[in-house]
């Protein structure tokens, strides 16, 4: 598995393999893209984590809205994708959040 970080309000576009962008009619599928439930704050940003399968080499993001879009860049490629060491790194260099949906899983 591969990792970045993404602001929020900023969502994922294309998306390249090995073999050059992809393409869902080759791959039969789309391309495994999970946003964790892990964020940092920076800023007063939040950054969430997002975890990709490992045939994902690049991606492109874009703002959600043009409101976001006006203040910023329109979109961003993200070529250095990070592994799991360098996101406990990050994370442990960060004030980090955790989003807890059932905290039942963590008290057992």
């Amino acid at each position: 598995m591969k990792y970045f970080f993404l602001s929020e309000g900023w969502t994922v576009a294309r998306v390249w393999a090995s073999d050059g962008l992809w393409q869902i009619n080759a791959w039969r599928r789309q391309p495994d893209i999970q946003r964790m439930n892990i964020c940092l704050v920076e800023q007063n940003e939040l950054l969430w984590l997002y975890r990709v399968e490992e045939a994902i080499l690049t991606v492109e993001v874009k703002p959600t809205t043009p409101a976001i879009a006006s203040e910023t860049i329109g979109q961003v490629v993200l070529k250095r994708l990070m592994s799991a060491e360098q996101v406990i790194e990050r994370l442990g260099t960060a004030e980090a959040k955790c989003q807890l949906q059932n905290i039942q899983l963590v008290v057992q």
